[in-house]
């Protein structure tokens, strides 16, 4: 396993800790969007957030996590499952600011003002949505934010994404620690104490230091028991069906546009980039499917 993530527990079962490396799915990631350096930080550390949190699901479940902001990035907007698989993009993949402090500049790409969505699909009814403001535009202490502000668990996010100066992505990855009810208060003054004394998500994967190692780090002092490996990777769902049923959901006034203006359509994914190419009679096939009544 290239990339992975592992799952742990504290000998109480009382606080959760996850670490995972991501460096070629974000490399990936990199060269499916053409993302300039700042761009690629951005998305890595979204993508990697996203597999954390969807780590945290049951089998079947997944999310979306969007981040609206101020700066020129706009968006960014991410999927995940339980299994590993993840998909992202950027509303501006090329949108680059000035570093910040000698390093790139993330939160100056996203914006400090701004929202983070979380929608879970957990097989009701409805799908969960929770709703904060962005507090840095750094991704992961606003991941935190949203655990600690809409589902009131006390969280830690760590995400780093290393850059190299010819646009490359050479180390990626991240943790999530949460502190569940019960949780013992010198065990997690310890974990803070650990965590401001690390140095860089960032630095520890350039290293090429693994998850696990990084899990011993942060709970150095403590005891825990690792609950196995996941690989982790790029997934898109798009397919031509998909697709299909998107443009016979615009309705029959804008089929006919298409039709008589341009007679195809071009779709492209905006999450893989893949494009999807209808002519004339697929088109027209498409405005009879829509004119039919829906099944009851």
């Amino acid at each position: 396993m290239t990339d992975y993530l592992v799952r742990a527990i504290g000998d109480r079962a009382n606080v959760i800790r996850m670490a995972c490396v991501t460096t070629a799915l974000v490399e990936e990631a990199r060269k499916i969007h053409g993302t300039s350096r700042t761009a690629s930080a951005a998305l890595g550390r979204a993508l990697t957030g996203g597999l954390l949190m969807g780590a945290l699901l049951k089998k079947g479940q997944r999310l979306a996590i969007k981040f609206e902001g101020n700066g020129p990035l706009k968006k960014i907007i991410v999927e995940a499952d339980n299994d590993g698989a993840v998909r992202g993009f950027v509303g501006v993949p090329r949108a680059e600011v000035p570093f910040k402090d000698e390093k790139l500049n993330v939160s100056g790409a996203l914006g400090t003002e701004g929202l983070l969505t979380v929608i879970k699909d957990l097989g009701l009814k409805d799908p969960y949505q929770g709703v904060v403001h962005l507090i840095s535009g750094e991704i992961g202490e606003d991941i935190a934010f949203y655990y600690s502000e809409s589902e009131q668990i006390p969280s830690a996010v760590g995400l780093g994404v290393f850059v190299e100066p010819d646009g490359t992505v050479s180390a990626a990855g991240g943790f999530l620690i949460q502190a569940l009810p019960g949780a013992e208060a010198k065990v997690v003054n310890r974990l803070i104490d650990n965590i401001r004394n690390m140095s860089g998500i960032t630095d520890f994967f350039r290293e090429g230091k693994t998850p696990e190692a990084l899990l011993a780090d942060l709970f150095s002092g403590t005891t825990f028991h690792e609950l196995g490996r996941t690989p982790v990777f790029l997934r898109c769902r798009c397919s031509q069906e998909r697709v299909q049923k998107v443009l016979v959901a615009l309705g029959k006034a804008e089929l006919r546009k298409m039709i008589e203006e341009q007679g195809k359509a071009e779709v492209t994914c905006e999450f893989c980039r893949k494009r999807y190419d209808f002519t004339r009679e697929e088109l027209e096939n498409l405005l009879l499917e829509a004119g039919r009544p829906a099944e009851a």
